[in-house]
């Protein structure tokens, strides 16, 4: 099919969950049909369980459990309400459908959450994996009503069946809780898939030692429908230095010659997803020098491959309020990296091809204002941040856009990079900098003479040295990729209606071929 927008507006074709076929096709109030367009960085529809539902409000994606099956994504998500009425359960899972990763369809509800007496009242994330012609879906059970917990650990791993990957059936007979000497307060987001390297069937679960370490614990078995799991004890513990409270939503896969461990953890002082990566599928597992390959925003990514590329899911944090001085809160929107691969094995991401290819229409820059030294040379902008900071701001952004160009900083000391949300004084807006004295990426809020810290990636930088920088701008999600290394995604909501630009700072920077694009009609 011939891609000629963004993303289509996709219509709803039936969703059942758990062997029922009762709930209502989604309805979206903002356009009044069964469809809704969504984006390269998209969130689920309003509406989808009907006008007079409490839960009819805007959803968010939660954390992502991507699989992929016969040319297709399947990409369940919890699902996540704005708001939850009091009583019932939430975080049911949902799914969006893609084949390229620019077109999705919105699958709806898969799985629904329990009652308050179940061990699913909430769920948490999971993963898929192919048995015969069966689907197992493992998920999270959850649930911290105190009545439930007198006799029942908080969390638990289950499962629900399909043969279609549409309509799912829960296994209310199987229950794996936490072993001997672990944690059953945290013990959750099962990671199920077949290990080659082993002939036989892992399971990964986030949970902590009964003396509170954070461990991913292996359970293994010969075949998931005898329902006979064995603990194998911890496949990786944080170590001293790291002391993470929690391994959240582990992800094994092998890339080429190597195995990576992939995890999240959001009590640090560097939140985020992390990996590591050994030769063998037991480890021992080694830290890269850089273990992130995104910022804070960017949280509980796991992967799924093609068979060609493998890509990173995660999702964008959104902030409440709904304004760039909102809180950061759990869910967003959902993005996705390519990832790449270097000799020694580490890992980069970039712009997935797919969405790189549909921006082919060039827009004319028009500068709307300078301020410091800045030189300009057809597509050449040459800023001298020294002794004061230059910009030089184009009109503004709207819609779905990507902007590319080649960056050049000369001192380490200095940074260089994009403003977003600005206006013609420079007295607020957010920028995203490369920061090579710093060793990163690294975004800010700025007011004034303020500037506030929000996001950081680490990577390696060199002055004097050339990259290619990519910046793909879809609603409030604005992610800014470096030379296929490291990504830092950003949740602006002044972004649109306002102009952007490029600055330099205590350094002199070279910005070459600058391009703004937006997808062939």
């Amino acid at each position: 099919m011939k891609i000629s927008t963004m993303i289509k507006a996709l219509v709803f074709v039936g969703v059942t969950a758990c062997g029922s076929n009762d709930d209502p096709v989604p309805v979206d109030p903002r356009t009044g049909g069964e469809t809704k367009e969504v984006t390269v960085y998209p969130q689920p529809p309003a509406g989808w369980m009907g006008t007079t539902n409490p839960y009819n409000t805007t959803g968010w994606v939660g954390d992502i459990m991507p699989y992929y099956d016969n040319g297709k994504f399947h990409v369940f998500f919890l699902h996540d309400a704005q708001n939850k009425p009091a009583g019932q359960g939430f975080h049911d899972i949902h799914k969006f459908e893609t084949s390229n990763l620019v077109d999705f369809s919105y699958a709806g509800r898969m799985i629904p959450y329990g009652t308050a007496n179940q061990p699913d009242f909430a769920i948490g994330t999971g993963s898929t994996v192919k048995v015969g012609n069966t689907y197992y879906m493992y998920y999270t059970g959850h649930n911290g009503n105190t009545a439930f917990t007198h006799g029942n650990p908080r969390e638990s791993v289950l499962y629900a069946t399909s043969q279609d990957l549409k309509t799912w059936t829960k296994n209310t007979t199987f229950k794996l809780t936490a072993p001997a000497g672990y944690y059953d307060f945290d013990f959750r987001d099962p990671q199920v898939f077949f290990n080659s390297e082993k002939n036989e069937y892992w399971m990964l679960v986030s949970t902590q030692t009964s003396a509170r370490k954070a461990v991913v614990l292996l359970f293994t078995t010969q075949d998931p429908a005898s329902n006979n799991w064995t603990s194998r004890g911890p496949l990786y513990t944080t170590t001293p230095e790291e002391n993470f409270l929690m391994l959240e939503c582990a992800d094994v896969f092998k890339m080429g010659n190597y195995w990576y461990l992939f995890f999240s953890e959001n009590w640090s002082g560097m939140t985020g997803t992390r990996y590591r990566m050994a030769t063998s599928s037991e480890g021992p597992w080694v830290k890269p020098t850089h273990d992130m390959l995104d910022g804070q925003f960017f949280y509980a990514a796991k992967t799924a491959s093609d068979g060609n590329k493998r890509y990173l899911f995660g999702w964008t944090a959104r902030r409440m309020p709904e304004t760039d001085t909102g809180n950061k809160e759990w869910a967003g929107n959902m993005v996705t990296h390519e990832l790449t691969q270097a000799a020694d094995g580490t890992l980069g991401v970039k712009v997935p091809e797919n969405v790189a290819n549909l921006f082919t229409k060039e827009i004319p820059l028009q500068v709307k204002n300078t301020v410091g030294s800045v030189t300009v040379t057809g597509a050449t902008y040459q800023l001298n941040g020294s002794p004061s900071a230059a910009f030089n701001l184009f009109s503004p952004l709207t819609g779905t856009r990507k902007i590319t160009a080649k960056l050049n900083i000369a001192a380490a000391s200095g940074a260089a990079g994009f403003v977003f949300n600005s206006d013609n004084v420079i007295q607020q807006y957010y920028k995203v900098v490369v920061e090579p004295g710093n060793g990163r990426i690294a975004a800010y809020q700025v007011s004034g003479t303020n500037e506030q810290l929000i996001s950081r990636v680490p990577v390696t930088l060199q002055t004097g040295t050339t990259y290619d920088v990519a910046v793909v701008v879809d609603g409030s999600v604005c992610v800014v990729y470096l030379n296929g290394k490291a990504a830092l995604s950003n949740r602006i909501y002044g972004l649109q209606g306002k102009a952007w630009g490029i600055t330099a700072t205590g350094t002199q920077a070279t910005f070459s071929e600058v391009k703004l694009q937006s997808s062939q009609k």
